[in-house]
């Protein structure tokens, strides 16, 4: 009897010894989670981040900016903590922003830094800001909301998003870093006149580096090639205004004599809301069409001449280029790329336009 039990009780302290604890678990209250980072290079080999953390007060939330200077994002994450009550934990951040000088020097190794250490979240959506940073987060810090994620808001689908910013997460540029075809578009922003952020269009991202940039208007056609719904975007005419309801991209592509051919068919619905005069809807859709061709060509054909593929259209050659030549898409096959484009629009809702003789 003495033999079992003591058989028992040398397999319940080996449970024990196999259970693990929580000894290095943080109570909340003794935790600090900023939502949104900050970037910029301070010198050639330190970095600037910009905290920005969600104070809960009686009166709603504010938020404190806290800043610190090292050589990578966990040094400052470290050294801010021994100099705070509470431990930082950046698992909450939810935007990225970073400076455009550094942007176009270069943020791969911060990406880098980012997924290796796993300390902040592949999904954080990633902005560039043309605003002197100081000024950038001092303004961002004397916003007063009910939840105290104005820069969140921006990019929310459910908030103020619309189809003319681009959403690119940590991910996105990482995979882009590794990828010969498929580079991607950072949404550029500022601090607004008589708003809180301005969109100043997209950042062109390249390896890692910022080397052009597309506006706005361009951006709603990235997006849409990205298989991203425009709907809500306004389309001002000369024969008066459209609101696009939905959007598709239907293209085929082939490699002849190793020249790639792409030939894209955009489709739009879209519903009048204002027109000028008496114009048919047929012309309302020809002015439609005669705007965004133009649009939608010179857009790659200054995409092709950077040499960057932000649209993936490299991705759609991937079968028919050998593996060991898809490095020289950027430098070889695109630049010589013949794209075909047509705009197909039809109006699902003419509002109280009708046709003559009705």
């Amino acid at each position: 009897m003495n033999i079992k039990k003591s058989k028992i009780y040398i397999l319940l302290v080996m449970l024990l010894l196999l259970t693990s604890g929580c000894w290095d678990n943080r109570d909340i209250n003794h935790r600090v989670m900023p939502v949104v980072l900050g970037v910029s290079k301070e010198s050639e080999e330190e970095y600037k981040a910009y905290l920005q953390v969600p104070i809960l007060q009686e009166d709603g939330i504010k938020t404190q900016i806290i800043t610190g200077v090292g050589k990578t994002i966990n040094e400052i994450v470290d050294k801010t903590s021994a100099n705070l009550e509470s431990n930082v934990d950046l698992l909450h951040i939810k935007v990225i922003v970073i400076d455009r000088a550094f942007a176009e020097e270069g943020v791969k190794d911060l990406i880098s830094g980012i997924m290796r250490s796993r300390e902040i979240p592949s999904k954080a959506l990633v902005a560039i800001c043309e605003e002197d940073m100081d000024e950038f987060f001092k303004k961002m810090s004397q916003v007063e909301l009910s939840d105290g994620t104005a820069l969140l808001d921006y990019f929310e689908k459910n908030a103020g998003w619309n189809p003319q910013i681009a959403l690119t997460r940590v991910w996105h540029v990482y995979r882009s870093i590794h990828s010969y075809t498929k580079d991607v578009a950072i949404p550029i922003i500022r601090l607004g006149e008589s708003t809180l952020i301005e969109q100043a269009g997209s950042a062109v991202i390249k390896n890692g580096a910022m080397l052009d940039e597309i506006n706005s208007d361009e951006t709603l056609l990235y997006n849409a090639f990205q298989g991203m719904s425009a709907h809500g975007k306004i389309e001002v005419l000369d024969e008066g205004s459209v609101l696009i309801l939905d959007n598709g991209l239907n293209f085929a592509s082939r490699l002849e004599n190793e020249l790639p051919i792409l030939t894209l068919e955009l489709q739009l619905e879209v519903m009048i809301l204002e027109v000028k005069g008496d114009p048919t809807i047929e012309k309302i859709e020809k002015e439609l069409e005669k705007l965004l061709k133009p649009r939608f060509e010179n857009m790659i054909t200054k995409l092709k001449d950077s040499e960057a593929d932000i649209l993936g259209i490299g991705q759609l050659f991937r079968k028919e280029i050998p593996r060991a030549q898809l490095k020289d898409w950027r430098s070889k096959y695109y630049p010589n790329l013949k794209f075909n484009l047509t705009v197909d629009v039809t109006i699902q809702n003419s509002g109280n336009l009708k046709e003559p003789g009705e």
